[in-house]
């Protein structure tokens, strides 16, 4: 049986940072991936399949059977899912993971992010806390990421950050959107800005610039023009030699030996439609599973020390679970604003992500990427507007290049009842017991998000727009594809899983590298501080 250095357990937005850098400076590296190693063409174009609208189906993993999660609504009433369902929170599980789909937004957090406790206290009944690092503990590992993987942005209009350095690549271009929305920003007296992104504004590291051809979120790129691990880190920790990749890889627990000290992973794969169990052996273990499947993968780990879970000693693995209300509003304008040319987002403003009397924290707000036709019809059309007939085709063929959306992602004061924990009746097609998520956020992050959807028509209607509407909000379990903070970092292990270097409390050989570090889940789209923290992991690793 091989030894490896360090076990990888994700190829996706922290995992393939970490296998990157830790392949290239010799170590050698396993590193296990649920999901497939797709090709562009595989991905697809299927408008109803895919990651921004899994109507019927999606385009990368875990496969539609086999791979049930059990969810708990508000009401106590249990539902078993599949992976494409409401309710799942499903996160792309492919090589790559969700970078291979994303819309690659790519944003620092704001040091103000890093301490929400201190700012604005404690509301009753949340787990908000501060992080156990700084904005300027993660700076360096920020601009690290925003040159590997390849960001593109405009320094210089980045009011909202401390930054010391250029981005890589200019800002993506301007389009009729940004004109329009800079314009009723200016009289508000709003700050604007372009959006950071992971895609190629020129040619960048071997790859071409975008081709714009505005199917972003939810598909692969065709041109190689969006940036991820994927296309990355992950390759050029292959081509050390000291990487081994096993896609199809269902992790099933790590493994311990009698003291409690991690040696290895044991996961599933299937030959010749065979279902067959592996042990890999490693002086290090890393899980980059995403916030929902590390935590699934502590607890179904228990040993005679933790017998509910590596790393649970206080029953915190799994619990604070965040992802992101998107709050905000549509207007249809009097003439076209959408000229057709991805990605689409183009303008954004900070002008409320904190100082907001009376609410806790904020979001960004900017402008959306092209809208598929059949997003349009379910999800951007007002609730009175026709729905079938020579009058819905109209409206649909009239409304389309007319409306404009401008959203945001809240950041949500965490719930301890907001949670990951085994369900203890279903299993996976391997007999892994399979996710059961409860709760909701704390009711706290209703108001942040009513305000946030309040700010966003007071945008909209400082346009000349002849209509603005927007869409009501509920108490709910928020985790989607932004999912965090089941395993978050602290000093202290009574309230935290992970310390401030990503190791779980208890074990010097086990680290976490995703989402579910985060304490706090931020104001803005979280993968680039996935992928800061992963290479501060990384270097961590290297130098220990």
């Amino acid at each position: 049986m091989t030894t490896y250095d360090v076990i990888v357990v994700g190829a996706g937005a922290g995992g393939g940072i970490v296998a990157g850098v830790l392949a290239e400076a010799g170590h050698r590296v396993l590193v296990l991936e649920r999901g497939r190693q797709y090709r562009v063409d595989e991905v697809g174009l299927d408008h109803l399949r895919n990651h921004r609208l899994a109507r019927y189906g999606h385009n990368t993993g875990p496969d539609l059977d086999g791979n049930p999660r059990v969810a708990v609504d508000i009401e106590g009433a249990a539902r078993l899912l599949r992976p494409h369902e409401g309710g799942y929170h499903n996160n792309a599980m492919a090589v790559g993971g969700g970078t291979l789909v994303y819309g690659a937004q790519a944003w620092r957090f704001l040091p103000r992010d890093f301490r929400m406790a201190s700012t604005y206290g404690v509301p009753p009944g949340s787990s908000l806390a501060d992080w156990p690092i700084s904005y300027d503990d993660l700076a360096e590992d920020y601009a690290r990421a925003e040159r590997e993987i390849g960001v593109a942005g405009d320094a210089a209009a980045a009011c909202f950050h401390p930054r010391r350095e250029p981005y890589p690549m200019p800002a993506v271009a301007d389009n009729p959107q940004r004109h329009l929305l800079a314009g009723a920003a200016a009289r508000l007296g709003w700050n604007t800005h372009p959006v950071p992104l992971a895609i190629n504004t020129v040619p960048y590291q071997g790859r071409p610039a975008c081709v714009q051809c505005g199917m972003c979120v939810g598909f692969a790129c065709p041109s190689d023009s969006k940036n991820g691990t994927f296309n990355t880190l992950l390759p050029r920790a292959r081509a050390s030699g000291r990487c081994t990749l096993v896609a199809n890889a269902q992790a099933e627990r790590v493994l311990s030996d009698a003291s409690g000290r991690v040696v290895g992973v044991a996961y599933w794969t299937i030959a010749d439609g065979r279902a067959q169990r592996h042990e890999a052996r490693a002086d290090r273990v890393v899980l980059s599973a995403g916030a929902i499947e590390s935590a699934r993968l502590l607890l179904n780990s228990p040993t005679a020390r933790e017998p509910a879970g590596l790393g649970n000693g206080h029953d915190q693995v799994g619990r604070s679970l965040q992802g992101h209300y998107y709050p905000g509003a549509l207007a249809v304008m009097p003439d076209a604003v959408y000229d057709g040319n991805g990605p689409g987002v183009t303008i954004a403003t900070t002008q409320f992500n904190h100082g907001n009397p009376g609410i806790i924290g904020g979001a960004m707000l900017a402008n959306e990427f092209i809208p598929m036709p059949l997003s349009f019809w379910y999800a951007w059309r007002p609730a009175d507007a026709p729905r079938w007939g020579l009058a819905a085709k109209r409206a649909m063929r009239d409304g389309f290049r007319r409306t404009v959306s401008v959203q945001g992602p809240v950041q949500e004061i965490p719930s301890p009842t907001a949670r990951v924990t085994i369900d203890p009746a279903v299993r996976d097609r391997f007999g892994i017991p399979v996710v059961r998520l409860s709760g909701h956020t704390h009711p706290e992050t209703l108001r942040t998000a009513a305000y946030m959807r309040d700010r966003a028509i007071d945008w909209l209607r400082a346009t000349a727009a002849e209509r603005v509407w927007a869409r009501p909000i509920a108490l709910g379990l928020s985790a989607g594809q932004h999912q965090a903070g089941t395993c978050r970092m602290g000093d202290d292990a009574r309230t935290s899983v992970c310390d401030r270097f990503g190791r779980v409390h208890g074990h010097d050989n086990l680290l976490v590298a995703d989402g579910g570090l985060h304490v706090t889940n931020g104001g803005f789209n979280p993968v680039l501080t996935i992928m800061a923290l992963a290479f501060r992991v990384a270097r961590r690793l290297i130098t220990t």
